[in-house]
């Protein structure tokens, strides 16, 4: 099963957490890397290690395609979702796609995709 990681697990790994079914997905080849993550992940102030470790991440696993047909299926997403209630970000909203689109399952820890989760398919993965 394909899997897609979002942004505060990427952080939490880069601190030293660990988290199984990260370092599954690193081992087995199932880790797929969503851009806008990446972008968050480089917009914070990182050590030397950490960009270098980051770097070398990048390299390692296939980035998703995002061609205009996602872009299109982000913003229907978002606009299905603020008709139930939630709002979600942009970047939230393509991190969700993405995991539709792969049928892969989430590794969050963010309430935000359990909301998500509530309105769609997506599958979050079990962090412990």
């Amino acid at each position: 099963m394909a899997v897609i990681v979002d942004t505060s697990i990427w952080i939490d790994a880069l601190l030293g957490e660990t988290y199984r079914v990260l370092e599954d997905a690193m081992t087995d080849g199932t880790l797929y890397l969503a851009p806008l993550v990446i972008a968050e992940l480089l917009s914070g102030e990182l050590t030397f290690t950490h960009r270098e470790s980051l770097f070398h991440l990048l390299q390692e696993y296939p980035l998703c395609d995002t061609p205009l047909a996602h872009w299109m299926a982000v913003g229907g997403l978002r606009r299905v979702l603020r008709s139930r209630g939630v709002n979600v970000t942009i970047p939230d909203a393509h991190v969700a796609q993405l995991a539709l689109e792969l049928d892969a399952a989430l590794v969050t820890r963010d309430d935000v995709f359990r909301r998500i989760a509530d309105y769609t398919p997506l599958r979050l993965a079990q962090l412990r």
